[in-house]
């Protein structure tokens, strides 16, 4: 599995710890910047690792900034990414299950647990399937919609959805 990383200049060091950590786990690992922790823009950085997910160059991705916020709203503008901010482990597991996240986004300012507990949390999460593989296509479908593809989905309120399992 290669995992592709990036960060700006607030998640750069703790981008080499992570990398470390993965290279000691067995993954490969393609660093896609920055390389230092000068000043930097992060919307270059979290645009060529959602880059390389959605283009399949990479399995998955990590991005780190000081929040998350920003590396978060950069990756999902590509197709097939669903970036997910992660603060501890529970989340960052849930990101996997129910929404089948491909990039792990993390604040380096504001995790709850120690950065390694939620990146391997991601990495031993699988995706659940079911009920939210119907969600995730309708993120799909959406996407595509807004790329000129095709229409999107029908949003059922939580009361016809109940209507029409019955």
């Amino acid at each position: 599995m290669k995992i592709a990383l990036g960060a700006d200049h607030g998640g750069f060091l703790l981008k080499k710890d992570i990398e470390q950590f993965l290279h000691s786990e067995g993954y490969k690992t393609k660093d896609y910047g920055t390389y230092s922790a000068d000043a930097c823009d992060y919307p270059i950085y979290a645009y060529r690792v959602a880059k390389a997910v959605s283009d399949r160059k990479a399995d998955l991705g990590i991005l780190i900034c000081k929040s998350g916020n920003g590396m978060a709203v950069v990756a999902n503008k590509l197709p097939n990414v669903r970036a997910a901010i992660c603060f501890d482990r529970s989340v960052a597991a849930l990101s996997r299950q129910h929404n089948n996240a491909n990039i792990l986004v993390l604040g380096s300012e504001h995790l709850l647990d120690d950065p390694e507990l939620v990146v391997r949390a991601w990495l031993e999460s699988n995706f659940e399937g079911g009920r939210h593989k119907r969600r995730v296509d309708q993120i799909g479908a959406i996407e595509k919609k807004v790329m000129g593809k095709q229409k999107a989905p029908a949003c059922r309120t939580g009361r016809e959805s109940r209507k029409r399992k019955k």
